[in-house]
């Protein structure tokens, strides 16, 4: 059984695992939806680390009712700084509370909390 009050890392797998955890609920998203910017992803590639992992100062997750999504969708897109948002996915019942992530692949990954230190992998 996990405990959301420990550290647990940073980063958007973090974030979504403790809210997940905290509501009792499950987690899907989309790996298309998710702006991560070239230069962060070569890096990451470069540094045998995952985006998902990593802190992302000045970001915000925000979980609404499926019905009112595109309506604060559009909200934030009349925002300079909300002009990237996106819907990259939903809470779904789960008892389990696991927090999936549909590839571009088309497959599933498991989106887990990190384990240890985010270090880099250097091979």
């Amino acid at each position: 059984m996990n405990d959301v009050s420990g550290n647990r890392g940073g980063g958007l797998s973090a974030t979504l695992n403790e809210i997940a955890w905290a509501a009792g609920l499950g987690c899907e998203i989309e790996e298309g939806a998710i702006g991560v910017l070239p230069a962060v992803e070569a890096a990451c590639d470069l540094l045998g680390l995952d985006p998902l992992n990593v802190a992302n100062e000045g970001k915000l997750v925000a979980v609404v009712p499926g019905e009112l999504a595109q309506v604060a969708l559009a909200a934030l897109h009349h925002h300079e700084l909300g002009r990237h948002t996106a819907i990259i996915g939903r809470f779904v019942e789960d008892q389990d509370r696991f927090v999936r992530m549909r590839t571009k692949l088309g497959g599933w990954r498991m989106v887990d909390w990190l384990a240890g230190d985010p270090l880099p992998r250097i091979c």
